[in-house]
């Protein structure tokens, strides 16, 4: 009897064990991930380190060859004065040149609170279990995540976001 009891236990441990590395990182780890990306001049790297304290931050993971990626970024850009209080930080893990068109073409380095970079080593992906293109990511002002969401949202959908 002792036996199946210790048997029972150790099973119970191990699928306790087991369920929690199933999780997501960014369930287990709620606040902004480290960032090291490429920016589009090819030598600047950007880090978390370089987010302001007391903003919002909306991170979007793209490909540049994604048409909803595309549509959502020129949404974005039409609304651009909604978002003048929140950091976004646009990614990716597409080659440099694929990143750097995109750029070019949604003329993306006029806007202020736009920053764009190439996820070099992968983190992004592995971090938040990636599986639709684009992802989004909400963070509030303290870097906490507030919600994530895969796939293209209207604006508005958005910005409810980041006033929960």
């Amino acid at each position: 009897m002792k036996f199946i009891f210790s048997l029972f236990v150790f099973v119970q441990s191990a699928i306790t064990i087991f369920a929690q590395q199933t999780e997501p990182p960014y369930k287990r780890f709620p606040t902004l991930p480290p960032l090291k990306l490429l920016l589009t001049d090819s030598i600047t790297q950007f880090t978390e380190k370089e987010l302001k304290k007391d903003l919002p931050v909306f991170v979007i993971l793209f490909s540049p060859d994604c048409d909803h990626c595309k549509k959502g970024t020129e949404e974005l850009i039409a609304n651009i004065d909604q978002f003048q209080n929140i950091q976004i930080v646009m990614t990716t893990i597409q080659p440099f040149d694929k990143m750097k068109e995109f750029y070019n073409h949604y003329n993306l380095e006029s806007f202020k609170n736009i920053t764009v970079g190439r996820d070099q080593f992968f983190l992004l992906p592995t971090f938040y279990r990636i599986k639709n293109m684009p992802f989004l990511a909400f963070y509030n002002k303290k870097g906490d995540l507030i919600d994530i969401a895969e796939g293209a949202l209207p604006v508005t959908k958005v910005l409810e976001y980041f006033k929960k």
